[in-house]
């Protein structure tokens, strides 16, 4: 469990940063292969791929990576934080011997966000970033919006037009990603920058979340809560989904941050 607020001062604008996070193994898994980064400017969820090995070797060595790549209390650049990704995807194959195939490949998901300055012409923003199916959203504190898109075998289904959305959270292959982080010589990223002008929101979750909870149940949940601050989201949308299965590990972070003229 985390709970922080730190404060950015540049040259023209004040960043305020406010954030929750928590991790549990669920009610059924042995163990947690989660990991979870929640500091400026960089906060993310990590899900090692269950049934490979090293799932959890796997996440923590994404947050090893990019504690080495990114430096913590100003903005990063997309530069560098593409260089985190593609870092990691390489250090998480080094788990890997040459022959491993199939589940003896280590892999892992990898969703964030990040504070980012993308320079002169563009300025500060959010960038996010995501491979696998771990989720990032927006909330704007009335409308909750999933940013991200799954890398799954049940998502292709759903852009073909042959299953719907709420079929594909009941379908058999909905465990199936079609992209993560160790699994090829070559990492696919999403990628996109939005403005961090103003108070912006995001929750970032491994599925262990999504698979409990309905949009509904965490709009809901982030309504009733976020009055009482970034830890109590987070707390009560871990709890929700222990009490309603726990059927795999929950990770949730949920960052909130304000920029002002300084």
């Amino acid at each position: 469990m985390v709970q922080s607020a730190d404060t950015m001062t540049l040259p023209a604008v004040t960043i305020s940063f406010g954030v929750g996070a928590r991790s549990e193994v669920g009610r059924v898994r042995q163990l947690n292969e989660d990991s979870f980064m929640a500091h400026s400017p960089v906060f993310l969820v990590a899900d090692g791929m269950g049934g490979h090995a090293n799932g959890d070797e796997a996440s923590q060595t994404v947050l090893r990576v990019f504690e080495e790549h990114i430096e913590s209390g100003r903005p990063s650049t997309p530069e560098r934080i593409l260089d985190a990704i593609h870092s990691s995807n390489d250090a998480v194959r080094d788990l890997s011997g040459a022959d491993d195939f199939g589940a003896a490949v280590s892999g892992t998901t990898l969703a964030g966000v990040a504070f980012v300055d993308a320079g002169a012409d563009i300025g500060l923003h959010w960038m996010a970033f995501n491979v696998g199916d771990s989720r990032i959203y927006t909330w704007d504190g009335v409308h909750l919006a999933q940013l991200s898109v799954d890398h799954s075998a049940v998502q292709e289904l759903v852009d073909a037009g042959l299953i719907t959305a709420r079929s594909a959270e009941l379908h058999p292959e909905r465990n199936i990603i079609t992209r993560a982080i160790g699994t090829d010589e070559f990492v696919d990223a999403d990628v996109w920058l939005v403005p961090a002008s103003g108070h912006r929101a995001f929750l970032i979750c491994s599925d262990g979340l999504t698979k409990e909870l309905e949009p509904d149940d965490i709009s809901r949940l982030l309504t009733e809560q976020q009055p009482n601050g970034q830890q109590a989201v987070v707390d009560a949308l871990v709890d929700e989904a222990l009490a309603r299965g726990g059927h795999d590990n929950v990770t949730v972070v949920f960052v909130e941050s304000v920029v002002s003229p300084s």
